[in-house]
């Protein structure tokens, strides 16, 4: 059933607090990057797509690919607090240990209802087309959605499939760029400048439409935009935050990939009271 803003709005908050827990045990992993695709991920799995927790391979379901795979954390307590089996709720606090099945990275191998294992940078959009182009050969009308980060799309490999998906009109397939402006190093402006990002989509054939990424309607928006256009892929220029919801790390590059210390976790935790 679709969920009101609040509903959406509490969840965002829970799956806050819980990346901020479980990077905080693991003493490791990228908190930024997952806090600042926060409400994307909710409104997606908890409002938009068809998809089944209880029949994660259902054929028809919706599909979603984390291109930029190190923001596991909000991939893993947004599947844990949708109800699906293997990703259980009250294993989150075990991302990165020997044997759990939160990897550093998202791993079919211990997840099977993941769609694909992903993390190495620019390869997500090329998966997606292919989903979407064996759904379009069995007369399916799933889609898939994949989210890539900024910094990946440095990779040439994202635009090569930026071509392909314009050329061969797969528009079953829609691109979320969490456009944070930051990435391992620093800024992405600072690194490689990608801007002006939806420019460069259009140019490859795309319809691209920028959005505020933490405005619930906005996202559902551009959703519904991208289902109704057909003949070509849309990509979704989602204006971000990194580090958003906790003072401290919001715009801050430290937190791309540190973990919070104990201090900060509870710091943190106090702000998403």
């Amino acid at each position: 059933m679709p969920k009101s803003i609040e509903e959406l709005q509490a969840i965002c908050k829970r799956v806050r607090r819980e990346i901020i827990e479980m990077t905080g045990a693991a003493k490791s992993g990228h908190p930024g990057g997952s806090l600042s695709a926060v409400e994307i991920l909710v409104e997606l799995y908890f409002d938009y797509m068809r998809i089944d927790p209880k029949n994660p391979k259902w054929p028809d379901r919706d599909r979603f690919i984390l291109s930029k795979g190190h923001a596991a954390p909000v991939l893993y307590a947004v599947m844990a607090e949708a109800g699906f089996a293997d990703t259980p709720i009250g294993q989150l606090n075990t991302l990165r240990k020997l044997g759990s099945v939160y990897q550093g990275h998202p791993d079919v191998r211990f997840i099977p209802s993941l769609e694909a294992s992903t993390g190495s940078l620019g390869e997500g959009l090329s998966l997606a087309l292919g989903m979407g182009l064996g759904a379009r050969l069995d007369g399916r009308s799933c889609r898939t959605y994949v989210m890539l980060g900024d910094g990946e799309s440095q990779e040439g490999q994202v635009w090569e499939a930026a071509m392909a998906g314009a050329f061969h009109k797969v528009d079953n397939v829609a691109v979320i760029v969490d456009y944070n402006g930051i990435q391992l190093d620093g800024f992405v402006k600072d690194i490689m400048e990608i801007a002006p990002v939806a420019d460069k989509w259009r140019a490859f054939g795309w319809h691209a439409i920028e959005i505020d990424g933490h405005d619930l309607p906005a996202i559902q928006k551009a959703l519904r935009l991208a289902q109704a256009t057909k003949g070509r892929p849309t990509c979704i220029v989602a204006h971000t935050i990194k580090g958003k919801g906790i003072s401290f790390m919001e715009n801050n590059p430290k937190f791309h990939g540190t973990a919070p210390s104990p201090a900060e976790v509870a710091l943190a935790l106090q702000e998403l009271k």
